[in-house]
């Protein structure tokens, strides 16, 4: 964009240069005209200063355009009444007409059109005996209307520019606001994770010491393996820490957006690189899903840096690995996987897996000694997940905390257009129902209730294709290894031990 001083200097620079082509224009073809023409006055220095005042004139031709097109017209008429010869005296009348009717109001502009030509041109010189040939009236109103012509065409012209101009800045306001919505959106979608990342790594870290400290004495090896455990859940928690905070820091004048997982949530995701589950599931084992580089946001211009790689997010590849986890704890858990798997987009992949995630660490939370059935089943149109718990063999636990697993566990559900219950189940035991689409249909979250739209995970209609269970390894101490965790206790008629 150019400086205003330096558009105003070109502006006044070109007025005159007009205002002088102009003055040269009218000076030479005044005296050409009274040197061809008979019977009118000679041009001495008074018709000159006539010819140049409407030259003089037009320098502030955009500062007051009808100003000075009264002026023009004035030294015009003046020029003609002193019986002066016809010549381009008009020209610099015509250029401040065209300046007032673009630039300025073109109603009061248009009146003084005909005006000058009935003073001007016809009839009242030929009235006064002074009027042209019938000639010089016709070209003069071909020339009138031409004129007019001419100024409605700029005056029309220059409003589409400035109405594209807006629409261009419309656009780039509503781009501006897009980008900051979607920046808002990926911190959100971070801070999330981070709770996750926390309340999984704090929940372990608390099981784990007190093992640690139950076993100090008796069985110190498993003391030593559970100090293990807490110092590696500490290091990857510090780390998905790291790479986090970064996008929640992000904000519209702090640089780039980060990579955003959701932003193509109907890109399939690549299998995971672990085996175990991938097999059963029909998944080809991608050995460099951990190694790739991170994909390029389409929002973020060439001239952008790119972020920082982060780690993937488990989806049901990984499934194996997220119960072995758990089994880690001392929890047994069964998975079972029901018809014939498919690739599922990336969102939806691991919303699926955290879904699972989140209900194992509500078992191992709430439900000591209890087992669990992860039951995954493909159908044409959706994946339906089922995690079930029977009763509990020792005392319930209870949490502090406003409980906000199951609800982000229902936000994401309901923001991919599927639906999830959570609930006690009536033989006793608790149970977490998700059904996903297999293919994106966004809708805003709600909070849902507990009734419709998640399937029933029972598999009583169907047969169990597929049984995948292994002996569960005995944890130190049988104490758990919690994965993410919700913040408040299960309802109690869930955990409530068999009577």
């Amino acid at each position: 964009m150019t400086p205003p001083g330096i558009a105003n200097r070109d502006s006044i620079v070109r007025d005159c240069a007009i205002a002088l082509i102009v003055a040269m224009i009218q000076v030479a073809g005044g005296r050409a005209a009274n040197v061809g023409q008979t019977g009118v006055r000679s041009l001495d220095v008074l018709g000159c200063v006539l010819l140049l005042a409407g030259p003089i004139a037009l320098v502030f031709r955009q500062v007051e355009p009808l100003p000075v097109l009264v002026l023009a017209l004035a030294a015009c008429g003046i020029y003609l009444a002193l019986d002066y010869g016809y010549g381009p005296v008009f020209l610099a009348p015509a250029v401040a007409f065209l300046t007032a009717a673009v630039s300025g109001s073109r109603w009061w502009t248009y009146p003084f059109v005909p005006a000058s030509f009935v003073i001007f041109v016809w009839p009242v010189p030929a009235l006064l005996g002074r009027g042209p040939g019938v000639a010089v009236v016709c070209a003069a109103a071909g020339w009138l209307v031409v004129l007019v012509a001419a100024a409605e065409a700029v005056r029309v012209r220059r409003a589409m520019a400035r109405l594209r101009e807006e629409r261009f800045d419309a656009a780039r306001r509503a781009e501006a606001a897009q980008r900051e919505r979607f920046a808002c959106e990926e911190r959100l979608t971070a801070a999330r994770e981070l709770h996750d990342v926390l309340a999984h790594s704090l929940s372990l870290i608390n099981v784990q010491s007190s093992v640690a400290l139950e076993l100090f004495e008796r069985k110190p090896m498993q003391a030593r393996s559970a100090l293990a455990a807490i110092k590696k859940a500490s290091k990857d928690s510090l780390d998905e820490v790291h790479a986090l905070l970064p996008t929640i820091r992000r904000g519209p004048f702090a640089g780039p957006l980060a990579d955003d997982k959701t932003a193509d949530p109907d890109r399939p995701r690549r299998p995971g690189k672990r085996g175990g589950v991938s097999g059963r599931l029909g998944l080809p084992v991608d050995r460099t899903r951990h190694d790739r580089e991170p994909r390029r946001d389409p929002r973020r211009t060439p001239a952008e840096p790119a972020p920082g790689p982060r780690a993937p997010e488990p989806g049901l590849a990984d499934l194996d690995a997220l119960v072995q986890r758990a089994r880690a704890t001392g929890l047994t858990v069964q998975i079972k996987v029901v018809g014939d798997p498919v690739e599922l987009p990336e969102a939806i992949d691991t919303a699926a897996a955290g879904i699972v995630q989140e209900s194992l660490t509500n078992v191992i939370r709430h439900a000591v000694g209890a087992t669990a059935t992860v039951t995954v089943r493909y159908t044409a149109e959706s994946v339906d997940i089922t995690v079930d718990n029977g009763r509990p063999a020792g005392p319930q636990t209870r949490s502090p905390g406003a409980g906000n697993g199951i609800i982000g566990m229902r936000e994401r559900a309901h923001a991919l257009g599927g639906a999830l219950t959570a609930g006690p189940r009536p033989s006793g035991g608790y149970r977490v129902a998700a059904r996903l689409p297999v293919r994106v249909a966004p809708t805003p979250p709600t909070a849902a209730g507990n009734g419709g739209g998640a399937p029933d995970p029972s598999g009583a209609d169907r047969p169990v294709e597929r049984v995948a269970s292994s002996p569960e390894p005995e944890a130190p101490g049988g104490n758990g290894h919690p994965l993410e965790t919700d913040n408040s206790p299960l309802p109690a008629e869930a955990r409530a031990p068999e009577s």
